[in-house]
């Protein structure tokens, strides 16, 4: 019996269904030998100055340790299968490691995908483990650690408890930060666009004014405008030039672990965490007509490489089901130029192109058969013809002024009959060079400029790829930590820091300049690059920050003032009479009472100390417990009534929505659609359940969708501020001038 050690229980059910009886697989569960969670579990050679990691197996993984040791003994051979990246490299070591085996002699498999070919095709290629691999994860888990457990308690002792600090977490904070004081610090422009039409229909844009370029701001005031309004109206303007040129769209590159987070944050409103789990379950495996089986590769990669069988293969679909004008002559091809890409791995794609989205809606589910489609769809994208337009330009030309206006038109497809566009054509009419054209209106309008935009999840994480901040496996757990520490709120989208935020921000670019400083982060990641390539040492690296770090820990000791430091308000607090004091905590500011712990008297106040009053929402109905009012909260599923007698009532009660019932019928079986509640808010759902499992977050019409091999129908509902009609099923969207026009 062989037996072969992965990391997931899913991961491990799914290569069980591929190997005959020859084979046992059994899951480590992730990490089962790490640094101890309860000490800093790093000690210094005080004669070589290495710095000596202090591994342990936790009490929690202790069976699974025990029971990975008695299947080893019995095996005829132990084949290590954790993922493929340095951490599932160093997950293997630390594996051999728990249960006393050699990892030089442990024959080590990878895989980009978990399918039957691939795992027999591993099997067949085994080598040793990494030894560089692991070193440079050891590397950067050793670093986080001295950083982590060396400055989150200087920051909560000196600005408020359970504050943390981080090596990619901070200078991500400053990044966020850094955005913030941006848009406290803009001082709006004033500027004025002169907007005109030639009676032709045709929109223009000035581009000279008595031959001075006009840019953006070139108008700066009201009195410019109307004095160039003025010429532009006595002005004579004749068709001076007409161009037609031709431009490509080109086909988008396969996804890679940044590029799916931000794509799926933009189109389905995905979180970074949330993509990644979603992904991780396609990856070790899911339901398919063949059986369990991963129907992705790897998700955690920054390489746009595609296997040679898997891009012929998918020639052969395109061709098929497009014809050969949609098929290039030779396959794409797709590199990244940042350092460090890990050029072995592979981009994200689908393992099994027989299964269609189409057909993978039969066995997943709702959120996973959303980012499958947007996988497989990009990954047939990135193979076909890019799409070609016809660039259309014409330039008026006056006295004093000169207009262009552009238009396009699209004459080929390509890869957009696949994955749709939103581009619309913009046709100018047929005109000759040398004809007059004659004003229609022109009026002066005025402007001013907007502060730069908030980071959202997805343009932070690309931001943070093009900084060379962090790795695939660390952007959705930095912006989750921003967020569980209160450092960040998110807002319709946009990431927001809290004042916290400030303060940590600002006492680490005094005291730690290093560790906030992009270059520096980023540079570091390029110098655990080299330790995976073999060409730098990892405690040279370690020992050389150590050094310089823990200065500037005891510098920072002595010289950060403590900013928790109690301020007294001069009155007492009204339950024992002790003296009141202004507080700062990890929500903000409050007032608490000196007598602390005995008495426990806190009030909500401003950063002056002075109190605020919490304003609650009483409902009409009454608490059926004890007759008195019933007060809105808002809990971890949204909103619920709790009555205002608490605590010696503790009565509470779920807000229902309003009974309705749609006049549409379900598509799917015919039935009543109703208005129902749930702890992600309302939606619409059919009465046949679970018979039938149709749901809808916005109401649906009877208007049938029109994308191929769609039998969904169309919901109204609001997209970026633009009204369209969304399909139930396959989320194609509409605009809804264009669908009312048609009805």
């Amino acid at each position: 019996m062989n037996l072969i050690i992965v990391e997931s229980p899913a991961k491990a059910r799914t290569i069980k269904n591929f190997l005959g009886k020859k084979f046992d697989v059994i899951a480590s569960k992730g990490h089962i030998r790490d640094l101890p969670k309860s000490r800093f579990g790093i000690t210094i050679d005080e004669e070589t100055h290495e710095i000596i990691p202090k591994y342990s197996v936790a009490k929690e993984n202790a069976p699974t340790v025990k029971e990975i040791k008695e299947k080893a003994k019995k095996a005829d051979t132990i084949y290590i299968a954790t993922d493929e990246d340095r951490e599932g490299e160093a997950i293997g070591w630390h594996i051999a490691h728990a249960i006393k085996k050699d990892p030089a002699e442990l024959p080590r498999i990878v895989f980009h995908e978990i399918t039957k070919s691939a795992i027999n095709h591993a099997l067949e290629s085994a080598r040793h483990i990494d030894m560089n691999m692991v070193n440079a994860q050891q590397a950067r888990r050793l670093l986080d650690r001295i950083v982590g457990y060396k400055l989150s308690p200087l920051l909560s002792s000196k600005i408020q408890k359970g504050l943390s600090g981080g090596r990619v977490q901070s200078s991500t904070l400053k990044l966020v930060v850094d955005r913030e004081r941006e848009i406290k610090a803009f001082v709006p422009q004033e500027y004025w666009s002169i907007d005109t039409q030639f009676k032709t229909n045709i929109d223009a844009t000035l581009f000279k004014h008595k031959e001075e370029k006009i840019s953006k701001l070139s108008i700066e005031n009201e009195e410019k405008a109307q004095a160039i309004t003025a010429s532009v109206k006595s002005d004579n303007f004749t068709i001076a030039k007409i161009e037609t040129k031709q431009r490509k769209s080109a086909t988008p590159p396969p996804f890679m672990t940044s590029t799916l987070q931000q794509t799926a944050s933009s189109k389905l409103g995905f979180s970074p965490k949330k993509t990644m789990m979603i992904a991780q379950t396609l990856y070790e495996g899911v339901k398919t007509p063949d059986g369990t089986s991963g129907v992705i590769t790897y998700m955690r990669t920054d390489s746009l490489n595609l296997a040679k069988e898997a891009v012929g293969a998918v020639r052969g679909i395109i061709e098929n089901r497009f014809g050969k004008k949609y098929l290039p002559k030779n396959p794409k091809v797709y590199t990244k130029k940042s350092k460090g890409a890990q050029e072995a791995h592979e981009a994200i794609r689908p393992t099994m192109l027989q299964f269609t989205p189409e057909v993978a809606a039969k066995y997943l589910k709702p959120d996973e058969i959303k980012l499958y489609r947007l996988i497989y769809e990009r990954f047939m994208a990135c193979q076909m013809e890019d799409a070609l337009f016809e660039q259309q330009s014409i330039i008026f030309k006056g006295d004093e002024n000169e207009y262009r206006a552009s238009g396009r038109k699209l004459i080929f497809d390509g890869f957009y009959a696949l994955t749709g566009t939103e581009d619309k054509d913009k046709l100018l009419p047929s005109l000759k060079e040398g004809d007059k054209a004659e004003i229609q209106s022109v009026k002066p309008t005025q402007h001013f400029t907007e502060p730069p935009s908030r980071y959202s999840e997805a343009s932070l994480i690309k931001k943070l790829e093009a900084e060379g901040v962090g790795r695939p496996s660390t952007y959705a757990p930095t912006i989750a930590t921003l967020t569980n520490r209160t450092y960040v709120t998110i807002e319709k989208k946009q990431i927001i820091p809290t004042e916290v935020a400030f303060t940590v921000t600002e006492i680490l670019e005094k005291h730690f300049p290093n560790i906030v400083d992009i270059n520096f982060t980023a540079t570091m990641e390029e110098k655990l690059d080299e330790i995976a390539q073999g060409h730098e040492d990892w405690q040279k690296l370690l020992a050389d920050f150590y050094d310089s770090f823990m200065k500037q820990i005891e510098e920072g000791k002595e010289k950060i003032v403590s900013l928790k430091v109690a301020k007294p308000l001069g009155r007492n607090c009204p339950k024992c009479g002790s003296e009141l004091l202004l507080r700062s905590g990890r929500f903000g500011h409050f007032i608490a009472c000196s007598g602390f712990p005995k008495c426990k008297y806190t009030e909500q106040c401003d950063e002056e100390g002075n109190k605020v009053e919490k304003k609650e929402e009483v409902a009409e109905e009454k608490c059926e417990k004890c007759g008195s009012d019933m007060i809105v909260k808002n809990g971890r599923n949204g909103q619920f009534l709790a009555c205002s007698n608490y605590p010696d009532c503790k009565n509470t009660k779920s807000i229902l929505v309003e009974e309705k019932i749609s006049k549409t019928p379900c598509p799917d079986c015919g039935g009543k659609i109703s208005l129902k509640n749930s702890r992600r808010g309302p939606f619409w759902g059919c009465e046949n359940y679970p018979d039938c499992k149709f749901i809808s977050k916005f109401e649906p019409t009877t208007i049938k969708c029109k994308a191929k091999g769609c039998n969904g129908v169309l919901a109204p509902r609001t997209f970026r501020n633009k009204e369209v009609y969304e399909c139930v099923k396959c989320k194609a969207r509409t605009p809804r001038e264009e669908i009312d026009a048609e009805q």
